[in-house]
């Protein structure tokens, strides 16, 4: 018989889950986090595959990884994406892929579909209405997450497309849209993960996030929206690194910021929207090469830390991801390992059970300070927008991987079988992807265009310019094109009509 622990052992003058401001998490009962693995290589039939034997594995929800020509608003056959179609996720060229990437998976059966889109996370939206009308279902009956936090990508990651502002007001249009259509679907995750891989430190993540998170907010306010329709539907994304108890507390710390940003700064006085709702990633910076088995310890003991922390969705890293893509395998692997920390560690049986700590709760108190100062001095510059034209966020960023590598260098940051411990590593099975992928996907692109009434396209492509032009909100007018078959690339290929494209100040 196994002893059970209380939900919450807090006395009663002590801040309790559930209440404000959320430290300790955002329900009062313990609950199971979704539980998904980021997924998606080569063509829509190859993920198709995987995303099927991850479902039958037990996944609750799964994360949709893009390759990077359709990140980029790119088709498969435009000579910019030549060697990159379906590397690093799947190809995705119209509605006929998502049909194949989806085919046999029943959409109201899904908690979360998730993805990395973002420069097009309006055109993702589209898609899967589109989808949901095709299969006669309702599209608040399943779970979109759409990442859509363009404004990172000019931070971190690098696959925006058109400048910043024009890049944000997109970004909204799916927030407004979903907000007023669709207030079950995340349309918005505001993304720390990819600014902690980039340099940042667990303060500069949260505080780089939110300021982000702040831009979207003003606009989509300004629009007429009130932050209580738009905050509850947004989630954020957060990377969980090895350094323990400090990712505990950065998770604590966010959500009393949070807190206090919604209701002090914003006037929000709905609780969902006071309550920051956190999906956590294990980090990829920290799996190596070398032993990567080491990896599985690693991914758990992160694992370990987001749980405790009492996130609301969680992604385990696949020990060979430093490698390439996951194999089936590893993949399988990183979910059990969610499942055993789930199902046989006792952490769901309470309420942020490191309450209390003297480690904890000081370092809780010191990011929260630290994340409010940096938000005052971001907006002593001007905000979130100002400070990606000015390259500000990026040298922040620059400094900080450079300090990270030299301790690695010099063994100050002690990592396994690298600096430490290091002895020749046993070759291990590396996923790869068919050759013939990239032709194959052109042929099934052109297969698509000749099968589609060419005129609806046309005067799809039509409205959806003069949409944007005029400032109106594009996702209904992209529903429309995606609905005749129209190619992201040529989606995009429209607003850059009237967008123009990014070019990156001299100051980077």
């Amino acid at each position: 018989m196994t002893d059970r622990m209380r939900p919450d052992y807090a006395p009663d003058d002590a801040e309790h889950p559930g209440e404000f401001p959320f430290t300790r998490g955002v329900s009062a009962e313990p609950k199971p986090w979704i539980m998904g693995q980021y997924a998606g290589f080569g063509s829509p039939a190859d993920s198709n595959k995987r995303f099927r034997a991850l479902l039958d594995a037990g996944v609750t929800g799964f994360s949709v990884a893009l390759d990077l020509p359709t990140q980029m608003g790119l088709d498969s056959d435009d000579p910019r994406a030549s060697g990159e179609v379906g590397r690093v996720g799947v190809a995705i060229d119209s509605l006929a892929d998502i049909e194949t990437l989806m085919d046999g998976i029943p959409l109201e059966t899904i908690t979360q579909v998730r993805t990395t889109a973002n420069s097009i996370g309006f055109i993702w939206a589209a898609f899967f209405i589109a989808l949901a009308e095709k299969r006669d279902v309702e599209p608040s009956e399943f779970g979109l997450f759409i990442q859509n936090d363009v404004l990172k990508e000019f931070i971190a990651r690098g696959t925006q497309i058109f400048p910043p502002e024009p890049s944000m007001r997109l970004a909204v249009d799916t927030v407004e849209h979903v907000a007023r259509i669709l207030p079950g679907w995340v349309p918005l995750a505001m993304s720390g993960y990819h600014i902690r891989e980039s340099g940042a430190d667990a303060a500069q993540e949260i505080a780089f996030t939110f300021a982000n998170a702040r831009a979207y907010l003003d606009e989509a306010v300004r629009r007429g929206l009130s932050v209580d329709d738009v905050a509850p539907t947004l989630f954020t994304f957060l990377a969980i690194t090895m350094d323990f108890l400090p990712e505990v507390a950065k998770f604590r710390a966010a959500r009393r910021v949070w807190a206090y940003l919604m209701r002090d700064t914003y006037g929000a006085t709905d609780p969902r929207s006071q309550q920051l709702r956190i999906f956590a990633f294990t980090a990829g910076s920290t799996l190596t090469a070398q032993q990567p088995m080491n990896n599985v310890v690693r991914a758990s003991v992160e694992a370990m830390a987001a749980a405790l922390a009492g996130v609301q969705t969680m992604h385990v890293s696949a020990y060979d991801e430093a490698l390439g893509v996951p194999t089936e395998a590893a993949a399988t692997l990183a979910l059990r390992t969610q499942q055993v920390v789930a199902a046989e560690s006792g952490v769901l049986d309470s309420v942020d059970p490191l309450a209390g700590s003297y480690a904890v709760e000081a370092l809780t108190d010191e990011l929260e300070g630290r994340i409010t100062t940096l938000l005052d001095d971001i907006d002593a510059r001007g905000g979130a927008l100002a400070c990606i034209e000015s390259g500000w966020f990026a040298e922040q960023l620059g400094e900080g991987a450079y300090r990270l590598a030299q301790q690695v260098e010099t063994g100050e940051r002690a990592v396994i079988g690298v600096n430490r411990h290091a002895s020749p590593t046993e070759p291990l099975e590396v996923f790869t992807v068919d050759a013939g992928l990239e032709q194959e996907q052109c042929a099934r692109l052109r297969q698509v265009r000749a099968g589609r009434d060419s005129a609806a396209v046309d005067a799809a492509l039509a409205t959806l310019e003069e949409a944007a032009g005029a400032g109106e909100n594009v996702v209904p007018a992209c529903i429309a094109a995606v609905r005749a078959y129209a190619t992201v690339g040529e989606i995009v290929d429209r607003l850059r009509r009237v967008h123009g494209s990014w070019t990156p100040s001299t100051a980077w």
